[in-house]
């Protein structure tokens, strides 16, 4: 909501800041996040995997939200200002719930975005306590040297697309509410 509506100390910077991290490609970066997760303790942590996440996130996040929040009219924002509503009344009563779609739609692209993560997911974890599933199911193995395990890759693909599909589903009521709802009681 900021980096689209308000101006402060900082906003290019931000902005800079964001851009800078999303054009960076992450296996350029993973070699030093490895040796910063050895030296800090977060090798093989679940902490050491969720920072990078959000780091690469970020961006993701705030030009899509960015985006939705500048398609809201400012009109509406003055009129409930207007009406008695202090700037976070304002926010949490008239702006959030028209940007809800895009809240969700944000959420679902960061939650997919870090669910199929693989390189990140392999370089920084070694053992079983911290790996992700698609890391876990690049393991696989068959009963013998000859034989790639096709289907069990198949089943276990298809079994981790149903928390995308549950957590989209969740949301679709979300999306369609916020998009259907009129700015104009009657």
């Amino acid at each position: 909501y900021a980096v689209a509506r308000l101006d402060f100390p900082g906003k290019k910077l931000l902005v800079g800041a964001a851009l800078l991290i999303a054009m960076f490609p992450q296996i350029s970066l993973v070699t030093p996040l490895f040796d910063i997760e050895r030296k800090l303790g977060l090798f093989d942590t679940w902490p050491g995997l969720i920072i990078p996440y959000i780091t690469f996130a970020l961006p993701l996040a705030i030009y899509t939200l960015s985006a939705f929040f500048r398609e809201i009219p400012w009109e509406l924002e003055k009129a409930a200002k207007m009406d008695g509503a202090t700037p976070a009344q304002a926010f949490r009563k008239v702006i959030a719930p028209l940007a809800a779609p895009g809240i969700v739609t944000a959420a679902i692209l960061v939650f997919i975005f870090a669910w199929n993560d693989l390189l990140l997911a392999i370089s920084l974890t070694a053992t079983e306590r911290s790996i992700t599933v698609p890391a876990a199911i690049s393991q696989f193995t068959g009963s013998s040297q000859f034989e790639e395990p096709t289907g069990s890759i198949a089943a276990a693909a298809v079994v981790i697309t149903i928390p995308i599909i549950i957590f989209v589903l969740f949301f679709q009521r979300r999306i369609v509410a916020g998009l259907t709802s009129g700015a104009v009681k009657g």
